[in-house]
């Protein structure tokens, strides 16, 4: 439906990337769109909301997730785990820019590669790859924290999400259905 894809990056360290991604994806399938979002360190088995409500089928969106065991609070220092992760990243990354070539989807949303990026989990030139490689109608959009100058260099639209306040601040833990 597309006629021109464009490049987006959701970044920073404030609530609401992967929010802006999955309403940016029901505004695309509402207007005709095919949408894929895959998801990286939010394996099937993780509790999310968004998920859940596509999974009703209400709405045309297609839900993937890297399916490999990621604890974010221990495994960046599990160098076996990090090793896992960067092979099943990079195979999903192939795969995914096959999908962007052939235009099988009019927007692809990459969640949380941008962080998958940061800590070397993920290679720039793959992303960079998806992105050159795309036909020119399917809009890519990447979130995630610590989006590098030389990733944002390649994007149309830069949105940094900052936070200001959070009840995580004041010890409170996620809520189900508000943050998860």
């Amino acid at each position: 439906m597309l006629k021109k894809g464009l490049v987006q990056i959701y970044t920073g360290d404030g609530k609401g990337k992967t929010t802006a991604a999955f309403g940016l994806a029901l505004r695309a399938a509402g207007q005709g769109n095919k949408v894929l979002i895959y998801q990286f360190l939010k394996p099937p088995s993780l509790d999310i909301g968004e998920r859940f409500a596509l999974q009703l089928g209400a709405v045309r969106i297609r839900v993937e997730a890297l399916d490999v065991p990621w604890d974010m609070s221990k495994s960046l220092d599990d160098e076996e785990d990090v090793e896992k992760m960067q092979a099943a990243i990079s195979e999903a990354l192939e795969r995914i820019t096959q999908t962007a070539e052939k235009r099988f989807y009019d927007v692809l949303i990459l969640d949380e590669i941008v962080f998958c990026l940061s800590k070397g989990l993920a290679k720039l030139e793959d992303i960079k790859n998806i992105i050159d490689k795309r036909d020119p109608a399917v809009e890519i959009v990447l979130t995630g924290r610590g989006a590098a100058k030389e990733l944002m260099a390649l994007a149309d639209l830069v949105t940094e999400m900052k936070n200001i306040k959070h009840p995580f601040d004041k010890g409170l833990p996620p809520r189900r259905g508000i943050e998860f």
